[in-house]
Protein backbone atom coordinates (compact mmCIF):
# COMPACT_ATOMS: atom_id res chain seq x y z
CA UNK A 1 0.00 0.00 0.00
CA UNK A 2 1.35 3.44 -1.11
CA UNK A 3 2.11 6.10 1.61
CA UNK A 4 -1.09 8.12 2.33
CA UNK A 5 -1.36 11.55 0.37
CA UNK A 6 -2.95 14.41 2.40
CA UNK A 7 -4.63 17.53 1.23
CA UNK A 8 -2.41 20.33 2.37
CA UNK A 9 -5.44 21.71 4.36
CA UNK A 10 -4.77 18.70 6.34
CA UNK A 11 -4.36 18.51 9.86
CA UNK A 12 -3.47 15.34 12.17
CA UNK A 13 -5.86 13.44 14.16
CA UNK A 14 -5.33 11.30 17.71
CA UNK A 15 -7.34 8.44 17.93
CA UNK A 16 -7.31 7.13 22.07
CA UNK A 17 -8.92 3.88 22.52
CA UNK A 18 -8.61 0.13 22.68
CA UNK A 19 -6.59 -2.61 20.77
CA UNK A 20 -7.76 -6.00 20.88
CA UNK A 21 -7.49 -9.45 20.37
CA UNK A 22 -10.56 -10.54 18.99
CA UNK A 23 -12.26 -13.71 18.17
CA UNK A 24 -16.05 -13.42 16.60
CA UNK A 25 -18.72 -15.97 15.79
CA UNK A 26 -21.65 -14.63 13.70
CA UNK A 27 -24.70 -17.12 12.66
CA UNK A 28 -22.56 -17.65 9.66
CA UNK A 29 -18.92 -17.78 10.04
CA UNK A 30 -16.45 -18.16 12.92
CA UNK A 31 -12.93 -16.01 12.51
CA UNK A 32 -9.57 -16.90 14.18
CA UNK A 33 -7.89 -14.68 16.24
CA UNK A 34 -8.27 -11.22 14.28
CA UNK A 35 -7.40 -7.53 15.04
CA UNK A 36 -9.83 -5.61 17.49
CA UNK A 37 -10.57 -3.48 19.05
CA UNK A 38 -12.11 0.89 18.73
CA UNK A 39 -8.85 2.83 18.21
CA UNK A 40 -7.71 -0.33 15.76
CA UNK A 41 -10.93 0.59 13.11
CA UNK A 42 -11.25 3.86 14.11
CA UNK A 43 -7.08 4.73 13.06
CA UNK A 44 -7.55 2.78 9.89
CA UNK A 45 -10.24 4.43 8.50
CA UNK A 46 -9.20 8.16 9.81
CA UNK A 47 -5.60 7.25 8.08
CA UNK A 48 -7.82 7.29 4.66
CA UNK A 49 -8.36 11.53 5.08
CA UNK A 50 -5.35 12.51 7.70
CA UNK A 51 -2.31 12.08 9.20
CA UNK A 52 -3.09 10.22 12.06
CA UNK A 53 -1.82 9.18 15.69
CA UNK A 54 -2.94 6.29 17.60
CA UNK A 55 -2.78 5.76 21.88
CA UNK A 56 -3.52 2.84 23.08
CA UNK A 57 -2.19 -0.70 25.08
CA UNK A 58 -0.83 -3.71 23.79
CA UNK A 59 0.41 -6.92 25.30
CA UNK A 60 3.88 -8.76 24.31
CA UNK A 61 1.62 -11.06 22.62
CA UNK A 62 0.41 -9.02 19.90
CA UNK A 63 0.97 -10.33 16.42
CA UNK A 64 3.83 -8.35 14.38
CA UNK A 65 1.39 -9.08 11.30
CA UNK A 66 -1.24 -6.59 13.60
CA UNK A 67 1.68 -3.58 13.89
CA UNK A 68 2.55 -3.97 10.18
CA UNK A 69 -1.22 -3.26 9.37
CA UNK A 70 -1.30 0.09 11.25
CA UNK A 71 2.25 1.12 9.44
CA UNK A 72 0.70 0.45 6.06
CA UNK A 73 -1.46 2.69 6.68
CA UNK A 74 1.17 5.49 7.73
CA UNK A 75 -0.75 5.32 11.54
CA UNK A 76 2.17 6.94 13.98
CA UNK A 77 2.17 4.27 16.92
CA UNK A 78 4.51 6.10 18.94
CA UNK A 79 1.54 6.63 21.49
CA UNK A 80 0.89 2.31 21.13
CA UNK A 81 2.46 0.93 24.77
CA UNK A 82 3.96 -2.16 24.31
CA UNK A 83 3.82 -4.42 27.91
CA UNK A 84 5.78 -7.15 26.92
CA UNK A 85 5.38 -8.98 30.09
CA UNK A 86 1.38 -8.49 29.86
CA UNK A 87 -1.07 -10.01 27.65
CA UNK A 88 -3.52 -7.77 25.27
CA UNK A 89 -7.17 -6.99 25.84
CA UNK A 90 -9.00 -10.18 24.41
CA UNK A 91 -12.45 -10.18 23.48
CA UNK A 92 -14.84 -13.15 22.42
CA UNK A 93 -18.44 -12.70 21.26
CA UNK A 94 -20.68 -14.31 19.28
CA UNK A 95 -24.07 -12.58 17.59
CA UNK A 96 -27.54 -13.67 17.70
CA UNK A 97 -29.69 -15.06 14.50
CA UNK A 98 -29.91 -12.13 12.24
CA UNK A 99 -27.33 -10.44 13.91
CA UNK A 100 -29.97 -9.23 16.55
CA UNK A 101 -27.78 -8.40 19.64
CA UNK A 102 -24.59 -10.16 20.37
CA UNK A 103 -22.84 -12.03 23.28
CA UNK A 104 -19.69 -11.84 25.05
CA UNK A 105 -18.30 -15.14 25.75
CA UNK A 106 -14.89 -13.98 27.24
CA UNK A 107 -13.22 -11.14 28.18
CA UNK A 108 -9.71 -10.40 29.27
CA UNK A 109 -8.77 -7.36 30.38
CA UNK A 110 -5.03 -8.03 30.34
CA UNK A 111 -2.78 -4.65 29.84
CA UNK A 112 -6.29 -2.99 29.40
CA UNK A 113 -7.23 -3.31 33.09
CA UNK A 114 -4.95 -0.93 33.81
CA UNK A 115 -4.26 1.08 30.50
CA UNK A 116 -3.65 5.03 31.00
CA UNK A 117 -3.36 6.75 28.40
CA UNK A 118 -0.42 9.02 28.22
CA UNK A 119 0.35 11.38 25.39
CA UNK A 120 3.78 11.70 23.60
CA UNK A 121 4.59 15.45 24.07
CA UNK A 122 4.47 15.60 19.97
CA UNK A 123 0.84 14.56 20.26
CA UNK A 124 -0.53 17.06 22.74
CA UNK A 125 -0.82 19.59 20.53
CA UNK A 126 -3.22 17.55 17.85
CA UNK A 127 -5.71 19.54 16.27
CA UNK A 128 -8.41 16.95 15.98
CA UNK A 129 -8.96 14.28 18.80
CA UNK A 130 -10.97 10.94 18.84
CA UNK A 131 -11.95 9.38 22.59
CA UNK A 132 -12.99 5.90 22.28
CA UNK A 133 -15.67 4.29 23.89
CA UNK A 134 -13.11 4.05 26.87
CA UNK A 135 -13.88 4.59 30.74
CA UNK A 136 -14.91 8.53 30.91
CA UNK A 137 -12.16 8.84 33.70
CA UNK A 138 -9.97 7.83 30.97
CA UNK A 139 -11.21 10.54 28.46
CA UNK A 140 -11.48 13.30 31.17
CA UNK A 141 -7.35 12.33 31.60
CA UNK A 142 -6.62 12.75 27.58
CA UNK A 143 -8.72 16.14 27.49
CA UNK A 144 -6.39 17.15 30.70
CA UNK A 145 -2.91 16.21 28.63
CA UNK A 146 -3.95 18.46 25.53
CA UNK A 147 -2.50 21.95 25.37
CA UNK A 148 -4.34 24.92 24.77
CA UNK A 149 -8.10 24.97 24.44
CA UNK A 150 -8.42 24.82 20.22
CA UNK A 151 -8.56 21.00 19.64
CA UNK A 152 -11.79 19.76 18.27
CA UNK A 153 -12.78 16.94 20.09
CA UNK A 154 -14.83 13.83 19.35
CA UNK A 155 -16.16 11.74 22.10
CA UNK A 156 -17.40 7.97 21.39
CA UNK A 157 -19.34 6.26 24.77
CA UNK A 158 -21.25 2.84 25.72
CA UNK A 159 -23.91 1.96 27.36
CA UNK A 160 -21.83 0.22 30.33
CA UNK A 161 -20.07 3.69 31.21
CA UNK A 162 -23.72 5.32 31.08
CA UNK A 163 -25.26 2.52 33.75
CA UNK A 164 -22.29 3.11 35.86
CA UNK A 165 -20.14 5.92 35.67
CA UNK A 166 -22.75 8.83 34.42
CA UNK A 167 -21.48 11.46 36.96
CA UNK A 168 -18.36 10.94 35.04
CA UNK A 169 -19.68 11.29 31.51
CA UNK A 170 -21.94 14.12 32.45
CA UNK A 171 -18.65 16.10 33.29
CA UNK A 172 -16.66 15.28 30.09
CA UNK A 173 -20.06 16.07 27.60
CA UNK A 174 -19.29 20.30 27.82
CA UNK A 175 -15.78 19.13 26.97
CA UNK A 176 -16.19 17.77 23.84
CA UNK A 177 -16.98 19.21 20.45
CA UNK A 178 -19.07 16.30 19.06
CA UNK A 179 -20.53 12.73 20.76
CA UNK A 180 -21.36 10.23 18.68
CA UNK A 181 -23.56 7.87 20.28
CA UNK A 182 -26.22 4.67 18.80
CA UNK A 183 -29.73 5.13 19.17
CA UNK A 184 -30.23 3.13 22.30
CA UNK A 185 -27.32 5.27 23.73
CA UNK A 186 -29.24 8.30 23.28
CA UNK A 187 -32.47 7.12 24.73
CA UNK A 188 -31.04 5.91 28.21
CA UNK A 189 -28.82 8.83 28.73
CA UNK A 190 -32.15 11.16 27.59
CA UNK A 191 -34.59 9.27 28.84
CA UNK A 192 -36.09 10.76 25.69
CA UNK A 193 -37.88 8.17 23.34
CA UNK A 194 -37.78 10.32 20.38
CA UNK A 195 -34.79 10.15 18.57
CA UNK A 196 -35.03 14.01 17.34
CA UNK A 197 -35.91 14.92 21.00
CA UNK A 198 -32.79 12.93 22.14
CA UNK A 199 -30.35 14.48 19.69
CA UNK A 200 -31.75 18.12 20.75
CA UNK A 201 -31.62 17.51 24.40
CA UNK A 202 -27.78 15.86 24.11
CA UNK A 203 -26.78 19.19 22.57
CA UNK A 204 -27.98 20.92 25.85
CA UNK A 205 -25.91 18.85 27.77
CA UNK A 206 -22.71 19.71 26.46
CA UNK A 207 -21.44 18.94 23.05
CA UNK A 208 -22.63 21.15 20.41
CA UNK A 209 -23.05 18.69 18.08
CA UNK A 210 -24.54 15.45 18.29
CA UNK A 211 -24.20 12.74 15.38
CA UNK A 212 -26.72 9.29 16.24
CA UNK A 213 -26.41 6.20 14.39
CA UNK A 214 -29.36 4.20 13.64
CA UNK A 215 -27.22 1.20 12.17
CA UNK A 216 -28.53 -0.31 8.84
CA UNK A 217 -31.21 2.96 8.99
CA UNK A 218 -28.73 5.90 8.67
CA UNK A 219 -27.76 8.52 11.07
CA UNK A 220 -28.92 11.94 12.26
CA UNK A 221 -26.58 15.25 12.65
CA UNK A 222 -27.48 17.53 15.02
CA UNK A 223 -25.21 20.90 14.46
CA UNK A 224 -26.27 24.45 15.37
CA UNK A 225 -26.39 25.50 11.64
CA UNK A 226 -28.85 22.89 11.08
CA UNK A 227 -30.22 19.18 11.00
CA UNK A 228 -29.10 16.43 8.36
CA UNK A 229 -30.39 12.83 7.55
CA UNK A 230 -28.36 10.14 5.77
CA UNK A 231 -29.60 6.40 5.00
CA UNK A 232 -26.66 3.58 5.71
CA UNK A 233 -24.80 2.39 2.06
CA UNK A 234 -27.19 -0.50 0.78
CA UNK A 235 -24.69 -3.12 1.67
CA UNK A 236 -25.13 -6.74 0.17
CA UNK A 237 -22.62 -8.75 1.93
CA UNK A 238 -22.79 -8.59 5.86
CA UNK A 239 -20.00 -10.48 7.52
CA UNK A 240 -19.56 -8.98 10.81
CA UNK A 241 -20.43 -5.66 12.27
CA UNK A 242 -18.32 -5.55 15.19
CA UNK A 243 -15.92 -1.94 14.77
CA UNK A 244 -18.31 -0.29 12.52
CA UNK A 245 -19.14 2.08 14.67
CA UNK A 246 -15.97 2.71 15.70
CA UNK A 247 -15.09 3.29 11.98
CA UNK A 248 -17.37 5.62 11.48
CA UNK A 249 -16.10 7.94 14.13
CA UNK A 250 -12.41 7.24 12.83
CA UNK A 251 -13.83 8.67 9.46
CA UNK A 252 -15.32 11.11 10.84
CA UNK A 253 -12.88 12.75 12.48
CA UNK A 254 -10.44 12.17 9.76
CA UNK A 255 -12.19 13.70 7.57
CA UNK A 256 -12.93 16.88 9.43
CA UNK A 257 -9.11 16.80 10.20
CA UNK A 258 -8.43 16.99 6.12
CA UNK A 259 -10.41 20.07 5.30
CA UNK A 260 -9.73 21.47 8.47
CA UNK A 261 -13.62 22.45 9.50
CA UNK A 262 -16.53 21.53 11.24
CA UNK A 263 -19.19 24.01 10.02
CA UNK A 264 -22.03 21.71 8.47
CA UNK A 265 -21.35 21.43 5.30
CA UNK A 266 -18.35 19.74 6.30
CA UNK A 267 -19.89 17.95 8.75
CA UNK A 268 -22.01 16.35 5.87
CA UNK A 269 -19.38 15.52 3.77
CA UNK A 270 -18.06 13.76 7.18
CA UNK A 271 -21.00 11.45 7.75
CA UNK A 272 -21.24 10.41 4.17
CA UNK A 273 -17.45 9.42 4.27
CA UNK A 274 -18.18 8.02 7.90
CA UNK A 275 -21.04 5.78 6.34
CA UNK A 276 -18.90 4.63 3.50
CA UNK A 277 -16.53 3.22 5.75
CA UNK A 278 -19.08 1.55 8.14
CA UNK A 279 -20.18 -0.20 5.23
CA UNK A 280 -16.61 -1.64 4.10
CA UNK A 281 -16.24 -2.97 7.90
CA UNK A 282 -19.12 -4.90 8.03
CA UNK A 283 -18.17 -6.95 5.04
CA UNK A 284 -15.49 -9.03 6.51
CA UNK A 285 -14.27 -9.88 10.04
CA UNK A 286 -11.54 -7.22 11.91
CA UNK A 287 -10.21 -4.57 9.47
CA UNK A 288 -9.47 -6.97 6.56
CA UNK A 289 -12.09 -4.74 3.82
CA UNK A 290 -11.99 -1.79 5.44
CA UNK A 291 -7.78 -1.90 4.90
CA UNK A 292 -7.99 -3.36 1.91
CA UNK A 293 -10.88 -0.97 0.18
CA UNK A 294 -8.59 1.65 -0.58
CA UNK A 295 -9.70 5.35 -0.89
CA UNK A 296 -10.94 4.81 -4.23
CA UNK A 297 -13.79 2.07 -3.03
CA UNK A 298 -14.32 4.92 -0.57
CA UNK A 299 -14.87 7.79 -2.58
CA UNK A 300 -17.11 5.44 -5.00
CA UNK A 301 -19.76 4.73 -2.10
CA UNK A 302 -19.70 8.12 -0.98
CA UNK A 303 -20.29 9.19 -4.25
CA UNK A 304 -23.57 6.71 -4.60
CA UNK A 305 -24.46 8.05 -1.73
CA UNK A 306 -24.65 11.80 -2.85
CA UNK A 307 -26.68 10.42 -5.64
CA UNK A 308 -29.11 8.44 -3.50
CA UNK A 309 -29.97 11.55 -1.40
CA UNK A 310 -30.11 13.84 -4.19
CA UNK A 311 -33.12 15.02 -5.33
Amino acid sequence: MPAPKYPKASRPCLIVGSVAIDRVATPFAQSDNILGGAASYASIAASYFAPTRLVGAVGGDFPKPFLKRFSKHGIDTTGLQIEKDSKTFYWSGKYHENFAGRDTLEIQLNVFEKFSPTLPEVYRETPYVMLGAIQPALQHRVVDQLKGKNAFILADTFDLWINMTRPDLDRLLPRVDLLVINEDESRLLTGETSLILAGRKLRKMGPRIIVLKKGEHGSLLFHPEGFFAIPAYPVTKFVDPTGAGDSYAGALIGYLASVNRSDLPALKKAVAYATACASLTVESFSVDRLSSGGRKTIDSRYKELETMTRF
